[in-house]
């Protein structure tokens, strides 16, 4: 099968034509002595022959002259324009900071995931490496992951790391968090509780919180009600409606795992407007602990993603990338933070 030719010659067009890989093109036309000599000189002939201009003062993702790092945002579903996660802005001071003390620079780029915002960084060589923030549906997104790795691309990610990544992703403990936070409910003898967020591999953060939640169920013996499951994604709007979905099914619950604190606030919300009060009828405890859990009404119980850990990991991640070190491998471990939701006595 033939390659087709692009308007405007790439690496992968030479690296087809000297049947050799991108990351190799990309070496031999910066004269790296790792390509042998006549393997550099062929590259060379093609890239001459197909007119392609190598830009001497840019700086390449995998050359670390730039000294620059790229910080991607993905947007996601939000309440106002921002269309950024509420948790990565709180994780941005953290990335910046840390990036600094690295001496390195930060590039920070709104992209939609709609866009070729995996060619754009491969061409336009503006940073060492990518920290990516945000996905929306992971399995729509993955293959954009599979072109970086196939390219050759120092990037990092935040999420749950999925079979086959490399290494690529940093995340907190989803599932011993969603576990951690069921076991809370229970622990205060609440016994029909709710899920509120996917449970699928389209979301995969969510559905390790979800695979905790049924690890403290069955610990305690208790069997998990589909029923008591709806998915839904980072909106209060998407709380509301999951407990317009319950309560449209007709199942009983007493308490609330959600999957995100946004989708707690907004169950929390509903659930007052139908008059039931929070936590004498209905127990809640969300995910992440974004400012905006602490002013909830009544201030949410959740469960901590540590933004100030997860922004020192990101950059240490990437950097160990750039720089050909191993990367610590394991998630980032989580804590629960007691507030009025859950009716406990809290810890902040």
């Amino acid at each position: 099968m033939s390659r087709p030719a692009s308007q405007r010659p790439t690496s992968f067009d030479i690296a087809y034509r000297a049947g050799v890989s991108q990351p190799t093109v990309s070496r031999a036309l910066r004269g790296s002595t790792s390509v042998s000599a006549e393997t550099r000189a062929r590259i060379e002939a093609i890239a001459r022959e197909l007119g392609y201009a190598v830009d001497k003062n840019a700086s390449s993702l995998r050359s670390q002259q730039s000294h620059t790092l790229a910080l991607l945002f993905f947007e996601d579903p939000t309440a106002d324009a921002s269309l950024i996660n509420p948790f990565f802005l709180s994780m941005l001071g953290w990335i910046t900071r840390h990036t600094a003390n690295a001496g390195y620079d930060l590039l920070i780029s709104f992209q939609q995931l709609s866009g070729d915002w995996h060619k754009a960084y491969e061409d336009s060589r503006k940073a060492d490496g990518i920290i990516l923030l945000g996905y929306g549906d992971y399995e729509a997104y993955r293959p954009r992951l599979e072109q970086l790795r196939a390219q050759g691309t120092h990037y990092v990610r935040w999420g749950s790391p999925e079979p086959g990544d490399g290494g690529a992703t940093i995340g907190c403990d989803n599932r011993a968090g969603g576990r951690l936070a069921t076991e809370h409910l229970i622990g205060h003898g609440r016994r029909r509780i709710a899920f509120l967020g996917a449970g699928d591999d389209h979301y995969p953060e969510f559905r390790d919180r979800y695979l905790g939640y049924l690890d403290a169920l069955a610990a305690a013996g208790m069997s998990a009600d589909p029923a008591l499951q709806v998915d839904a994604i980072t909106l209060e709007q998407a709380g509301a409606d999951a407990i317009g979905e319950l309560f449209a099914r007709g199942v009983a619950f007493d308490g609330i795992v959600a999957a995100s604190d946004l989708i707690a606030i907004g169950a929390m919300q509903a659930l007052e407007r139908r008059g039931y009060a929070v936590p004498r009828a209905v127990s809640v405890v969300g995910f992440d602990d974004i400012p905006a859990a602490q002013q909830a009404s009544p201030p949410l119980t959740t469960v901590q993603q540590d933004a100030k850990a997860a922004g020192e990991a990101l950059v240490g991640t990437i950097l160990d990338r750039i720089t050909g070190r191993e990367p610590p491998a394991g998630p980032l471990p989580v804590r629960l933070i007691v507030r009025a939701s859950c009716g406990a006595h809290t810890n902040t």
